[in-house]
């Protein structure tokens, strides 16, 4: 009798497995983003940024005593902008960079055009770098930093000759091009991927 109990279960149980199988078949799949995902480019871009400026400011560190500059001297002028000249100052005997959120705008813009090519990233990516250059320092900061903090230091070539900027920023602009296959999204393999 007990047999017979046990075998009925086991046919009741069988049932409820194809009865499980037939609705997750009939379900669909969770959420699954269909092409572009600007939102997760945004946010790899940033993450990838604090690469780019990590890399531009340890080249930076590394290259300001050739020019005669201490190694230190781009911290201190990006830290006029909240601290006035006496930032300047910081750090001699006498008394983190905008580049991360830059790297949200470098990934999707990338990804549009020039995913497929390293060579068209790189170049891309320079002239992209040298343009938030251009604006960010003289079409921006030449004037906010007067208008907000009394001076002028982050434009001025005797505290932070214009090259030494120019290459920080083409640093950053490599390296988020370097980097950028890290950040590409790809769907998952229930959708079309994304190569």
């Amino acid at each position: 009798m007990e047999q017979s109990a046990k075998q009925i279960e086991f046919e009741q149980l069988k049932a409820r497995v194809a009865q499980l199988e037939a609705e997750l078949q009939t379900h669909p799949s969770p959420w699954q983003p269909q092409g572009e995902y600007p939102a997760y480019e945004a946010v790899s871009g940033f993450v990838l940024g604090i690469a780019g400026a990590s890399v531009a400011l340890l080249v930076n560190v590394i290259a300001a005593p050739m020019a005669g500059k201490d190694p230190l001297q781009l911290i201190r002028v990006y830290l006029t902008f909240p601290l006035g000249e006496k930032a300047l100052s910081l750090g001699t005997a006498d008394g983190g960079t905008h580049a991360i959120s830059e790297g949200a705008i470098f990934q999707p813009v990338l990804r549009k055009f020039a995913d497929r090519s390293f060579f068209g990233r790189v170049l891309l990516a320079s002239v992209l770098s040298l343009v938030v250059w251009v604006v960010g320092f003289y079409g921006i900061l030449s004037w906010l930093q007067p208008a907000t903090c009394g001076g002028n230091w982050i434009t001025d070539n005797s505290v932070l000759p214009w090259w030494v900027a120019a290459v920080k920023h083409l640093i950053f602009g490599l390296t988020m091009a370097i980097l950028y296959p890290l950040g590409r999204f790809r769907q998952s393999a229930a959708g079309a991927t994304k190569a």
